[in-house]
């Protein structure tokens, strides 16, 4: 009876094993500091469907989707463009819509993600005290939209 009963849990074990393992989330870091940002500070409702796909694969779904764009050109026009610009062409914060990134991680949309998410240096302070998980990616789902630099640097559209 033992035996059966090792063999049984030696064939399940390997099995188990043989099974693929569930994509894990990415790890979303701070753009300063390098530690994990804690998303339990992000608004209520920001975890959407699109969201959690983002989480998965570090893309923004939501890049290319003319309604996410138009959505966030309104977040960002009302939460941005003081310090960036209408165009985002920068003013008291740097230009978005080139391609020079004053953090280089700005070029994924990772990286942008965490630059929004858990602030910068300077006046670009957290921005999950102002917008949602999910209004943060259509304001980046806008910003890619409006750029002017070279496709080929374009780390996101890779």
């Amino acid at each position: 009876m033992k035996f059966k009963t090792i063999i049984s849990s030696t064939v399940l074990g390997a099995a188990m094993l043989a099974i693929p393992a569930a994509h894990a989330d990415i790890t979303l870091r701070h753009a300063l500091t390098g530690e994990a940002l804690d998303l339990s500070f992000a608004k209520k409702g920001g975890h959407t469907e699109k969201f959690k796909q983002f989480m998965q694969t570090g893309k923004n779904p939501y890049n290319g989707d003319e309604e996410a764009v138009k959505k966030g050109e309104s977040l960002y026009m009302t939460g941005c463009s003081g310090c960036h610009g209408h165009e985002a062409e920068g003013k008291l914060g740097p230009g978005l819509a080139d391609d020079y990134w004053t953090y280089p991680r700005g070029l994924t949309d990772q990286g942008l993600f965490e630059i929004l998410f858990g602030g910068a240096n300077g006046m670009m302070g957290p921005q999950y005290v102002n917008f949602s998980t999910d209004d943060m990616l259509h304001i980046m789902a806008f910003i890619r939209h409006i750029y002017k630099g070279d496709p080929k640097k374009a780390e996101w559209l890779k």
